[in-house]
């Protein structure tokens, strides 16, 4: 029973001694990404034309995004080069005053194009988490992605599935945290030869 924990999963009580440590490059000079957004290749379903996806990256939570028809929003982002995601952070629309419109169930793809309401459903995501309202507040620490599987990353794709109970569902503000994943920079290289 000692082997068991609460999911029902048996775990290797020798699998914690026997994986290597992870690279601690992998850790090192984490950036905000927003300045590697290619946003000529950004979208969002069902968004209110008022509260664009694009006012997520302002710094202003004031204006932020909001869903249109219902809670549910689809949020596409596209790089400009491959990079590596570490963490996303959610902050809630200005500060919080309609509580009920805060995301509580976030569904988050890698590398998936054009998704739409008719198809995201038949995807499975990447990874699946839920919001609290703590994890929205403005001085709150990030959601940690599975970083083994946002290694290669062109684009993510959030997916906002459900709210604390409003008609529409609001962000204030998002910031991908993570680094590219080639450092060279091909112009020097170019220079030398």
């Amino acid at each position: 029973q000692s082997n068991h924990i609460a999911t029902g999963i048996t775990m290797d009580p020798n699998a914690a001694q026997s994986a290597p440590p992870p690279p601690p490059e992998d850790h090192a000079k984490l950036e905000d990404l927003s300045g590697k957004i290619d946003k000529s290749g950004c979208y969002a379903r069902n968004e209110d034309s008022r509260y664009p996806m694009t006012n997520l990256f302002i710094g202003d939570t004031r204006l932020g995004c909001k869903s249109d028809a219902d809670e549910q929003i689809i949020i596409h982002i596209e790089f400009q080069e491959y990079v590596k995601v570490h963490s996303i952070k959610f902050t809630e629309f200005n500060l919080g005053l309609d509580a009920e419109n805060n995301p509580t169930e976030v569904a988050v793809f890698a590398n998936r194009c054009n998704l739409g309401f008719e198809d995201i459903d038949d995807v499975d995501p990447t990874q699946e988490f839920e919001l609290t309202a703590e994890d929205l507040k403005e001085g709150a620490d990030p959601i940690l992605l599975k970083f083994v599987k946002f290694q290669r990353v062109r684009s993510i794709t959030l997916y906002i599935k459900d709210n604390a109970g409003g008609e529409i569902s609001a962000l204030g503000a998002l910031k991908i945290t993570g680094r590219p994943v080639v450092t060279t920079n091909m112009a020097d290289f170019a220079k030398q030869g």
